[in-house]
């Protein structure tokens, strides 16, 4: 197409008296299309009538992906936010990280899609690695986008740390839930809570993720020992984190024992009764 465009143009300019002016390029060039270049290159005439409206698309400049980036509806920065507030992540990009970010998406060539892009390409590892960790705020600045991978180890050492009110919140969502779904109360002790951060913080794993997979059992274990001693209400102890079968099989022979004791002496007290 582009050499149609400029062999009309230049047919135009034949001649003595020909102004003599620079050949239009890229979206200049396109700009000058008209009806009979389509036909030229090829569409026949009946198809190019029903295109009343035809648009040159521009090369996108920094400044346009970052007036995207801010105004655009559906923001592409929103839906990042969204992403790790969802996991209770506060996120937050700097103008300054905007600013990177619109740059290297003009390098990109593709259109505002370039953002999509070099935003995955910069936050992917952000997105998998930080959640369930102790990290609640993440800054989105100029540094994380010319030192990503300085900036994530940083924040990787700030999500071994352990967020014992984090912790406990979700230890305790926990338990409520093992309540709705077993009739069984149970509570976690501080000691407990504290061991589970720390091993769900090495781990990069949720508090609830973790019990969820080393008590998933619990429930018979414990409603054995809630029928042998009638006690429906339960404290684990930082041994049940340390070794949960062994915390558990101990209290179900404990239980079992306090019952045979329990028949005995009402047996006892029966024949004295006699």
């Amino acid at each position: 197409m582009e050499k149609v465009i400029k062999k009309r143009l230049r047919s135009g300019q034949i001649g003595f008296g020909a102004e003599v002016s620079e050949s239009p390029t890229g979206e200049e060039l396109f700009g000058q299309i008209n009806t009979q270049d389509f036909i030229d290159f090829g569409f026949e005439a009946e198809f190019i009538g029903r295109l009343p409206v035809r648009v040159v698309c521009e090369k996108l400049e920094s400044k346009d992906f970052v007036n995207i980036m801010k105004n655009s509806e559906g923001s592409l920065l929103r839906q990042y936010e969204r992403e790790f507030a969802a996991y209770g992540i506060q996120a937050k990009f700097e103008d300054s990280a905007i600013e990177c970010i619109a740059t290297l998406a003009e390098l990109e060539n593709t259109g505002a899609r370039a953002l999509m892009t070099v935003c995955e390409g910069l936050l992917r590892d952000f997105k998998f690695e930080l959640p369930g960790t102790a990290v609640s705020e993440l800054s989105i600045d100029a540094d994380l986008i010319k030192k990503r991978d300085e900036v994530l180890a940083k924040y990787r050492e700030l999500g071994k740390r352990v967020d014992v009110a984090k912790a406990r919140e979700e230890a305790d969502l926990y338990a409520r839930e093992f309540q709705e779904k077993h009739s069984i109360k149970i509570c976690f002790s501080d000691e407990a809570v504290t061991l589970l951060g720390e091993e769900a913080a090495e781990k990069t794993r949720s508090v609830l993720q973790l019990c969820q997979q080393r008590f998933k059992d619990y429930q018979f274990g414990l409603k054995l020992i809630e029928k042998n001693t009638g006690v429906g209400e339960f404290d684990l102890e930082k041994e049940a984190v340390l070794d949960a079968d062994k915390f558990l099989s101990e209290r179900v022979v404990q239980s079992y024992n306090t019952a045979t004791e329990t028949a005995q002496a009402n047996s006892s007290s029966g024949d004295e009764g006699e």
